[in-house]
């Protein structure tokens, strides 16, 4: 199974993805994961972007694209991947596309997860984290016993930098305009299903698994 999850940030890629991994017995390939991992293995791709980071530069497209195709060559995606964060834009999609091709692969869905703006907003902006044990809680859905305190080591809960409502819709506005447009790019290819994210944990993924045409 070769598969693209799209959605913005917070829509619940991550969750899906490592049930998915569980069932399909594929890899996950996060774009921020490959790539400090080839930095950290010294690929020819790996050393390129090592040099663009060390200047404070974005990784180019070319390079990315490059570490990607560097772990789909690798033998555990010879049965399928999970592509969760790439690609980010049309250029990274045609380039994607081209690498395929090359590796004789073909993808057999997206799925994207639709979801509102705002509530995403109000959702991601909920959450607090323990700064002490790192867990989790938000304040509406999954509050803790005594307000501001951690249930599980009576740590001090805070709201990290990503999930201030500035931060968060700053990631949306980016995600609308440069990966959004991939919605309208894959559905042309006739390989894009649209699963309302905002729905529970499990109904999302029954919905999923349904459009792969899989057993969970």
């Amino acid at each position: 199974m070769k598969l693209i999850l799209l959605g913005p940030p917070g829509a619940g890629k991550g969750t899906q993805a490592k049930t998915l991994v569980e069932c399909l017995s594929v890899p996950q390939i996060s774009t921020g994961d490959i790539l400090r991992a080839a930095v950290k293995e010294g690929t020819p791709m790996g050393v390129k972007a090592k040099g663009f980071m060390d200047a404070g530069e974005l990784v180019p497209d070319a390079v990315v694209v490059g570490i990607v195709e560097e772990r789909l060559r690798k033998e555990d995606c010879a049965n399928g991947f999970i592509l969760d964060g790439f690609p980010r834009t049309v250029p990274q999609a045609d380039a994607l596309s081209e690498t395929l091709s090359a590796l004789n692969k073909e993808l057999d869905a997206v799925v994207s997860l639709e979801v509102d703006t705002e509530a995403l907003v109000s959702r991601l902006a909920g959450r607090r984290t323990c700064k002490a044990c790192g867990a989790g809680y938000h304040i509406e859905f999954e509050p803790s016993q005594q307000a501001g305190i951690c249930d599980k080591c009576g740590g001090e809960l805070i709201q990290r930098d990503d999930d201030k409502e500035e931060t968060i819709r700053n990631r949306m506005s980016v995600y609308l305009e440069q990966t959004l447009p991939l919605v309208a790019y894959y559905e042309k290819t006739g390989v894009l299903a649209r699963v309302d994210g905002m729905l529970p944990i499990d109904d999302v993924r029954a919905a999923i698994f349904d459009i792969l045409q899989v057993a969970e």
